[in-house]
């Protein structure tokens, strides 16, 4: 870690969003602002330095401006540990917050229990985040959920049996597999062939080939953008005309740049409506895109929520004591860009899965899963 350059982004970020050093209260953020998941990081710390703005200019924690605390993790659970260190034994943060994948989240999460300090993850999906202990919490969907999401919307909604899933090799892609496996059945879908491929993976021929001959009703596809976006583009070049249903890591404007007019129609479980016309929704997506330029995603509401749900419990905790805070931040019930935000014992959160498909080059409303059997997430 380059910490002369990190030191140096944390001054600029401070002097951004127009905080002083002294009598500040911080908040730390591990984001993968370099490497392969940059992308990301950029739209999940803009959406954080947002909220930031928004919360000082509401008079920060009782007067006392909010400093976040920024360190680039690169998306790797090696640059993650010492972050989570720093943040904590150098930067004396007393709560947190991850903008970044699930392997460095998942590395990070157990340093910040073991220090009894809050820790929320943005959008990282694997399921073992929160089984860190009562001191983390999730602020999206674990990957299970929405794995059980897209098996509705599959075998329900669009009334398709045959499936093939594609499936990417890592904690992301296999926690939505697990999800979506578990439910197949109940809505009649039969998964007649699954293939998977690296993260590092761009060309899809032989994949392309094999989903071609298998010809299912539709095709389950986990991946980032920039790993979704070549599939999707090789798949309909390859004449494969199956819809694709992915999942939040299509969610934004990179996935329809990267697969073009190959985006058309594919749909994804997420947790932003961009039609939405819910009060917290419409300002986020008018105030992010004022903010910065560019449009919203998942990844950037995601992590606006999780700095807001950090943001409601220092000001109910009227304290910088963690425990105060983690008891504050296990009580919240807040309305947010991405729903009305809760949390179960275990830290996951209660929410409805929206459901957004490509039409006319941009992403729009499809549906919204509410049901909350089925989106349940575990207790413990």
């Amino acid at each position: 870690m380059k910490l002369k350059q990190t030191l140096s982004f944390i001054t600029a970020l401070t002097l951004t969003v127009g905080v002083a050093w002294a009598d500040t209260v911080k908040i730390g953020f591990n984001v993968p602002l370099t490497g392969f998941a940059a992308a990301d990081g950029e739209s999940a710390l803009t959406g954080a330095k947002l909220a930031v703005k928004q919360a000082n200019t509401a008079g920060g924690i009782n007067g006392k401006q909010i400093e976040l605390v920024v360190y680039d993790d690169q998306a790797s659970p090696k640059e993650a540990l010492p972050i989570a260190n720093r943040l904590i034994e150098k930067d004396g943060v007393k709560v947190a917050v991850s903008g970044s994948y699930s392997g460095s989240t998942r590395a990070a999460a157990g340093v910040f229990q073991a220090a009894n300090i809050p820790y929320i993850s943005a959008y990282a999906v694997h399921p073992d985040i929160t089984r860190s202990g009562k001191y983390v919490f999730r602020t999206s969907f674990m990957g299970e959920v929405q794995g059980r999401a897209g098996a509705l919307l599959i075998g329900q909604t669009m009334q398709h049996k045959r499936v093939v899933m594609i499936t990417l090799k890592n904690d992301f892609g296999k926690s939505l597999a697990a999800g979506f496996k578990a439910e197949a059945a109940n809505y009649g879908i039969e998964i007649i062939n699954e293939y998977e491929y690296s993260i590092r993976d761009r060309q899809f021929g032989s994949i392309v080939a094999k989903v071609r001959s298998d010809q299912p009703d539709a095709i389950y596809a986990s991946g980032y953008f920039f790993t979704a976006g070549p599939l999707v583009r090789q798949l309909r070049s390859g004449g494969v005309a199956a819809p694709v249903i992915g999942q939040e890591g299509y969610d934004g404007e990179q996935f329809i740049k990267i697969a073009g007019p190959a985006a058309e129609g594919v749909l994804i479980t997420t947790s932003l409506d961009r039609d939405s016309t819910d009060s917290e929704a419409r300002a986020f997506i008018t105030e992010y895109e004022k903010f910065s330029g560019n449009k919203v995603d998942m990844v950037s509401a995601s992590t606006h929520t999780a700095i807001n749900v950090v943001v409601a419990a220092l000001r109910m905790a009227g304290t910088s004591n963690p425990d105060a805070i983690r008891d504050a931040i296990s009580k919240t019930s807040l309305k947010a860009a991405t729903g009305h935000i809760s949390f179960n014992q275990l830290g996951e959160v209660r929410k409805n899965v929206q459901v957004q498909i490509v039409r006319g080059g941009d992403w729009h409303y499809h549906s919204e899963i509410r049901d909350r059997v089925l989106l349940a997430p575990p207790e413990s």
